[in-house]
């Protein structure tokens, strides 16, 4: 028999990030610290208007780039949360999360040869995406030093005659680094100058502890030239719906809602109607949450540094990023021993990049009581560790 597989989907290692978790929902009293998911229920008020669709027997397809309703209610809250105006009906379109939309912008995109800029550690999809479009990844290794924001330099020597896309994973997971306005500003004028896309991944653009986010399609001049991608997983609490959305150029978008058309033909009717009342009335729910992830973020960064630590401080997202190279372990075996001798699951740095080696990721998107019962086991196996060098 021919082999039935595709070489190249084979070639595509696993996903690192659930790695652990099978083996935590078998262990009586484990800790999951690993996946990046509020512990918030979507806020009642959204749930009320997803059931309430149900209810009206809103159960039909919508148009393949997603409700008009919503598509305006996106543009309104980029106007006026990030100051980028689309136009609802050509540069808009809805997806099955925020993941899918990396997808098919990668797929309506990308010619085979073209290379792809993805600065690393940096979320798991970008580099397969990339991959399954025909594109060839190039990864630029982010440096704690430079508190893993992207440089000028470091892109400058990144980027050859066949780049067409860089990837900007910010705020990112999973450090928790940002992106300022002058940072993107420097960034820009190289892109503008050397006529590259941007694929600009905002999904936790609502959590940035540091003043608001900035988004680079509102720097001049880099509109015409981004995909904006964003969601509502994270900031509404609202992983399961599985919702998101890409805004940009109209012939980009147009391809895009030709794949999505294909392949998905709509995201999901009444989470759509439940979106369009998250971003009228969720405001408040989303600063009630960042309120809460920022002090777990403190709370984190500073019992960390007390168990000494070296941990570089995170001003968005909802994850912390430890440095365990005193230890001399790779990264999957100190997450692997400190599940098995204290049940705690960890992401190991390597499966955000293998520059995330000798880092840990850590969410705090748990109560701050499973957070102190973690770090209390984390101290307990760093003292013995450092108890037998």
């Amino acid at each position: 028999m021919r082999n039935p597989l595709s070489d190249k989907v084979v070639s595509i290692p696993p996903s690192g990030i659930r790695k652990f978790f099978d083996v935590v929902s078998e262990m009586p009293d484990a800790i999951s610290l690993g996946v990046g998911e509020p512990d918030f229920d979507t806020p009642w008020h959204i749930r009320e208007e997803g059931i309430y669709s149900l209810e009206r027997g809103r159960t039909f397809y919508t148009s393949n780039s997603g409700l008009k309703e919503l598509r305006e209610e996106i543009v309104h809250y980029l106007e006026r949360r990030v100051h980028v105006s689309y136009d609802p009906l050509k540069e808009v379109i809805i997806t099955v999360g925020g993941s899918e939309a990396i997808d098919i912008a990668c797929r309506a995109m990308l010619d085979p040869g073209d290379e792809v800029l993805i600065p690393q550690p940096s979320y798991v999809s970008y580099e397969p995406c990339v991959v399954l479009a025909g594109g060839t990844p190039v990864i630029i290794e982010l440096k704690a030093e430079n508190e893993f924001r992207l440089t000028k330099e470091e892109l400058l020597e990144a980027i050859t005659e066949k780049t067409k896309i860089l990837v900007m994973p910010f705020p990112n997971n999973p450090t928790g680094a940002i992106m300022e306005q002058k940072d993107l500003e420097e960034i820009s004028k190289i892109l503008i100058e050397k006529d590259i896309f941007v694929l600009s991944d905002e999904i936790y653009s609502e959590l940035s502890y540091r003043g608001d986010h900035v988004s680079i399609a509102s720097i001049p001049g880099m509109q015409e030239r981004t995909v904006l991608i964003n969601g509502f997983s994270k900031a509404y609490a609202m992983t399961g719906w599985r919702l998101g959305y890409a805004c940009g150029p109209a012939e980009i978008i147009k391809q895009m809602t030709k794949i999505h058309q294909f392949a998905i033909m709509c995201a999901p009717t009444n989470s759509q109607y439940a979106a369009v009342e998250a971003l009228r009335n969720g405001d408040e729910d989303v600063a009630v949450m960042r309120e809460a992830y920022d002090q777990r973020r403190r709370f984190m960064v500073h019992t960390l540094r007390e168990m000494g630590m070296e941990c570089f401080e995170p001003y968005g997202a909802f994850y912390v990023f430890p440095c365990i190279k005193e230890f001399g372990m790779t990264s999957d075996e100190f997450a692997t021993r400190f599940l098995e001798e204290e049940k705690v699951a960890v992401v190991p740095g390597t499966a955000f990049g293998d520059c995330g080696e000798g880092y840990l990721r850590l969410s705090y998107a748990y109560s701050l009581e499973d957070l102190k019962i973690a770090l209390e086991r984390l101290q307990h196996f760093v003292k013995r560790l450092r108890d037998k060098k």
